[in-house]
Order: C-alpha cells, then sequence, then structure tokens
C-alpha cells in the first residue's frame, strides 16, 4: 500500500470513528433528556399458577424443579427452583427441543423428549440435568 492510500484509509477510519463517537453522545445525551420511567418488565412479574397443569421433575444430585403450563399460552411457562418461581419465555430452535429462557434471572430450560436441564446463562454453567418426570 502507498503512502496516500494509507492516508487515506487512515482518514476514512478516524471519520467512522467520530461518526460513531457522535452517535453515542446523541444517544446518551438523548438518555438522559427522556423521563426516567419503570415499566414493569414481564419478567420480574411472579407468575401466577393458578390453573396451570404442574409437571415434577426429578433431576439428578437429587435436584427437582417444577413447570407450570397453561394450555392458551404455549409462549411462556414457569418454572419453580429452589423456592422461587419465574416466568420464561419460548425460544425457537432449529432442532425442534423446547427452550425458555428468563434473561434476567439467567434462567435457561431445554426439554427434549428424553429428559431436561436447566442452565445458568450468566454464569455458563448447568443447574440441574438429567431431569425427568415420573413417566420419562
Amino acid at each position: 500500500m502507498n503512502v496516500s492510500a494509507q492516508k487515506f484509509a487512515l482518514i476514512i477510519a478516524l471519520a467512522l470513528f467520530s461518526c460513531s463517537l457522535g452517535s453515542l453522545a446523541q444517544t446518551t445525551a438523548a438518555k438522559k433528556a427522556a423521563p426516567q420511567t419503570k415499566v414493569a418488565d414481564e419478567e420480574d412479574a411472579a407468575p401466577d399458577v393458578k390453573g396451570s397443569t404442574t409437571t415434577e421433575y426429578r433431576c439428578e444430585m437429587n435436584d427437582a424443579l417444577t413447570i407450570y403450563t397453561n394450555a392458551d399460552d404455549s409462549e411462556h411457562i414457569a418454572l419453580r427452583w429452589k423456592n422461587h418461581i419465574h416466568r420464561l419465555s419460548r425460544i425457537t430452535t432449529s432442532t425442534g427441543a423446547d427452550r425458555f429462557e428468563n434473561k434476567k434471572a439467567g434462567l435457561v430450560w431445554i426439554n427434549i423428549p428424553s429428559k431436561g436441564m436447566l442452565l445458568d446463562s450468566k454464569h455458563g454453567q448447568q443447574l440441574a440435568n438429567d431431569c425427568r418426570t415420573t413417566g420419562q
């Protein structure tokens, strides 16, 4: 690359960088100017499990969890883990596995026909594995 091509590439890179900074400054200023209202996140709301179908799972290491489902809402489940109930939303998969997630809590429930597993996405670890119902 000759010197003028290098200078041109440097000018383009600096221009793109300054545009990024300007956009960031505008976004930050807009956030500061906007009124701060707390909108209830559906993941924060305590799930209403009344009238739900309950499925108990026993996992290796003597862990247990409960899944609550409603026939009229296939996009969400409630999951009881360690005495807390969390609402999880369906995430579409290419494999056909049932995957539900609550990003705020960091919980991911993956269920395949032979077993289920609960993951902690914030810490990158399994919380419960080889979870099965009495019918499995």
